[in-house]
């Protein structure tokens, strides 16, 4: 059995476990040949990882070490800690699969969040506090909400009516749309901003995409290992 672990070294009895950075992916041409590719990191890591694999005609499963700020893709399928995964490949058990839906923004992937409104503004500034003491752990988000609460008390409901303001949150999909909110997203969402290069936040990342157009659909899945 073979495993690729990524952005974090690991070592356990009876496993073969090849190490690299995530920045080094590209050059690793073999992927479809381990059984499982380990993710050490958060939602953004996940994203820019499985951005570069999701088109494998034999993706392995992916084993998810969270190690992120909220590690909301890890939450959603109960992630059990590496070390009880790893035990249990080394004893030989095969551990429980459940698909991850994906979807793409133009040429972007997204596994849950994407959207340009409070979201975002949240996630930027949560970044600039992201130093010293606040580095680390949960303080910095919540200081970002605390700053930005009025703000969206009042700029909310104006997004929500707008027609170049969206909000995409998957793991709310018992509210499948609520003006430009959306806990769903339908097989093809077509939003129009108004300039060539808008700045989005997609899984915790804030990414540059260029056009005004932007397209929006389902891209598969691919399989995580669950609780």
């Amino acid at each position: 059995m073979r495993l690729l672990s990524i952005g974090k070294e690991l070592h356990h009895n009876g496993l073969n476990i090849t190490y690299i950075e995530a920045a080094s992916l590209s050059e690793h041409h073999d992927i479809e040949t381990y059984d499982y590719i380990i993710i050490n990191g958060g939602d953004g890591t996940i994203r820019r990882v499985l951005t570069q694999l999701h088109t494998l005609k034999n993706s392995p499963a992916f084993i998810l070490n969270p190690t992120g700020s909220f590690n909301v893709v890890a939450k959603i399928h109960r992630a059990p800690k590496i070390k009880k995964v790893l035990d249990m490949l080394a004893e030989g058990k095969n551990p429980k699969i459940q698909k991850h839906h994906i979807f793409k923004l133009n040429d972007e992937l997204f596994l849950f969040s994407a959207g340009n409104m409070g979201d975002l503004q949240h996630i930027a500034l949560s970044e600039t506090l992201r130093f010293g003491w606040l580095k680390h752990g949960m303080a910095k988000y919540i200081l970002a909400v605390l700053f930005l609460l009025p703000v969206h008390i009042i700029i909310t409901p104006f997004m929500l009516m707008s027609k170049t303001r969206f909000f995409i949150f998957t793991p709310a999909r018992f509210i499948k749309k609520l003006g430009s909110f959306y806990g769903e997203v339908p097989e093809e969402l077509h939003i129009d901003l108004e300039n060539e290069y808008n700045i989005l936040e997609l899984d915790g990342d804030i990414v540059n995409v260029k056009g005004k157009h932007l397209k929006i659909q389902p891209a598969g899945n691919v399989p995580v290992v669950s609780q």
